[in-house]
């Protein structure tokens, strides 16, 4: 059967989760559609011209274009929603910078959603300082979230008096003295809300972090007893925001509901008491498909951004017209499924373990018995005997092994019985698909003979959640993607850590435990892309073997199809990595250099070997952190 475009997409998956971002041309190259458009970028074309820009591997490639998609996508369903349900009230999204703080990726989140007014939210006194200098639109929020100090709450007023609608969040009963105490000597009324902790519970991996022991958020009556803080402190009136927040990544979109439908009912409740609540904010957890499966499994989400969007609004309208009260203005903290498409991870495959030793085998005349019985299997084994076959193998494998311990074999007896045992597993594995019941030690053999592809990242670094959260990221190889892949693999990444794999795999039925890649080629290059990654991982990523940032850049598709590459930034080297951990560069060399001379002193080298050694250490210290394939 002939392998093309269209299995490569279907193999791998792309239409399912792409979101109609990511596609295979007809050479067989992943692309990009930044604007879902019939144009795309060309990512394995595109790497000259990175190179030629002094870019390395592995790199980072933004897509600004599809952070302005996103935003459009989401304003423009809750306006249809608004629409459709002849919502008497507003959409007011905010963006959680702790989602991705870079930058660039705020300013141009900033930038796309300033004519639909969407403000930012802030967990930290640095993060509403970034939300303080941008150019937002005179309606947007900015949510202060998280706990606080004196500073924090005074920073916000400063933001207040410059005319920017900041509304601090009060998470426990104790701020509400604090704020009433800052604002005071400030002289500045605070806008202000509350975060209720839900019954309500979140679904997928953060499902922990929402109902009655979530991390933040008042009780019942840690809400009363805040709303009659204020009433007492004369702050009553700046009382505009219930907030609520039940997890990252919701799943489920009966959890949304049911999450809505309890804090609509709360505001209800809150507005008869008489508190002049403007804004409900229903807090993060817009979910993305990472596999595509469209079903609550953690990795995906069984609901579309629409459906959420819709439901949100018909709940929360049905409530208030229920309880006669006015509807709030609807706020969203949706980071992740702003973020995560933009960002594109590329990198160079620089090996495999079982490497297969492209010589023919031939075994000596004068080599051990058993090793020629090995020999005469593989040479036996057919259809009809592979399983009897590989098990007389096993066997004789086992005494082999005995006898090496033993003394009794010599080395490369031992390395021709490796061999043929991967040659008589393979061949084993070859003949069981057809089998109608498969045997367990088959299903086991299959996960020995997965081979691993060395891909030149670190998995602690670019994909933190991919180890710590064993969450599910698609890789795809950028190229070759007309030819049949044929080789179940694994990515390790170049950090000495048994952890440092990516061994599980987005499937729309399953999670596979290996990904078909294709044959490496001798002194051709092979490129992976992991995908998805612009929600949390760059910004999360830690210095595991001191593997620092990576290269990245931003792509620009103009109106006419060219490319435009901007916003060159060049990872980490070595010596900005040690200094993050206190490490003196100049005082490194300068040691080495006291070691050489002292070798020269010594006679051991001469002065121009030891000239060498220093500058090759300056140089090192100079370079990436990752390698030169």
């Amino acid at each position: 059967m002939s392998f093309g475009p269209r299995e490569a997409n279907k193999y791998y998956g792309i239409d399912a989760w792409g979101h109609g971002y990511f596609g295979v041309n007809a050479r067989g190259h992943l692309t990009v559609h930044p604007t879902r458009g019939t144009q795309r970028v060309d990512l394995f074309n595109l790497i000259p011209r990175l190179k030629r820009r002094k870019m390395r591997f592995p790199l980072l490639l933004r897509f600004p274009q599809i952070l302005h998609s996103r935003v459009e996508e989401l304003f423009g369903a809750f306006d249809s929603a608004i629409r459709e349900f002849e919502y008497p009230g507003r959409y007011r999204g905010v963006f959680p910078i702790k989602v991705n703080q870079h930058a660039s990726v705020v300013s141009q989140l900033v930038r796309a959603g300033k004519r639909f007014g969407m403000g930012l939210e802030a967990g930290s006194k640095a993060e509403l300082a970034v939300a303080l200098q941008h150019d937002l639109h005179d309606d947007a929020l900015i949510v202060c979230n998280g706990y606080k100090d004196a500073e924090y709450v005074k920073l916000a007023l400063r933001g207040l008096e410059m005319g920017r609608n900041v509304v601090l969040i009060i998470e426990k009963p104790h701020e509400v003295d604090l704020i009433r105490k800052v604002a005071k000597r400030a002289g500045v009324k605070p806008l202000l809300g509350a975060r209720m902790r839900l019954v309500a519970r979140s679904s997928g991996k953060w499902e922990r972090s929402s109902g009655a022991q979530a991390k933040f958020g008042l009780t019942t009556q840690e809400l009363i007893d805040v709303m009659e803080g204020l009433k007492r402190g004369n702050l009553l009136d700046g009382f505009c925001m219930l907030h609520f927040h039940i997890g990252s990544q919701i799943t489920e979109i009966r959890r949304i509901k049911a999450a809505v439908r309890e804090g609509a009912r709360v505001y209800a409740k809150l507005r008869a008491e008489g508190c002049p609540l403007e804004y409900l904010d229903v807090g993060g957890g817009l979910g993305v498909d990472y596999d595509g499966s469209n079903t609550s499994y953690e990795a995906s989400m069984n609901y579309t951004i629409s459906e959420y969007a819709n439901d949100v609004v018909y709940i929360v309208q049905e409530i208030c017209d229920a309880e006669n009260v006015p509807v709030p203005t609807l706020v969203s903290e949706s980071g992740r499924a702003l973020t995560a498409y933009h960002a594109v991870l590329i990198s160079e495959i620089g090996g495999q373990n079982l490497q297969e030793n492209g010589e023919e085998l031939i075994v000596p005349a004068d080599a051990h018995e058993s090793v020629r019985e090995l020999y005469e299997i593989w040479e036996g084994m057919t259809r009809k005997n592979h399983r009897e076959f590989f098990h007389d193998a096993e066997a004789r494998r086992d005494e082999l092994l005995s006898h090496f311990d033993l003394g009794y074999l010599s080395l490369r007896d031992r390395a021709i019985c490796e061999r043929l045992m991967m040659m008589i597993g393979r061949q084993a594995l070859h003949y069981a698909q057809d089998d109608r019941f498969r045997l367990e030690e088959f299903e086991a053999l299959e996960k020995r003979m997965i081979t691993k592809y060395i891909a030149n990242f670190s998995v602690f670094q670019s994909l933190p959640d991919s180890w710590a959260l064993d969450q599910l990221f698609p890789v795809v190889p950028i190229h070759r993607m007309n030819e049949e892949p044929t080789v179940p693999a694994t990515l390790c990444d170049v950090t000495c850590d048994s952890f440092g794999e990516i061994d599980r795999f987005v499937d729309l039925r399953d999670v596979k435990e290996s990904l078909k890649l294709h044959p490496l080629q001798n002194g051709e290059p092979y490129y992976v892309a992991v995908l998805l990654l612009g929600a949390y991982q760059d910004v999360l990523g830690d210095y595991h073997n001191l593997f620092g940032r990576v290269d990245e850049a931003q792509v620009f598709l103009n109106r006419n199809g060219g490319v435009r590459v901007s916003q060159v930034r060049l990872g980490d080297e070595a010596h900005d990595v040690l200094r993050l951990f206190d490490h003196d560069p100049e005082t490194m060399i300068e040691r080495i250099q006291s070691q050489a001379d002292q070798r020269v002193d010594d006679g051991e080298i001469t002065k121009a070997a030891a000239k060498r050694i220093v500058q090759e250490y300056r140089d090192a210290l100079a370079g990436y952190t990752y390698l030169r394939f």
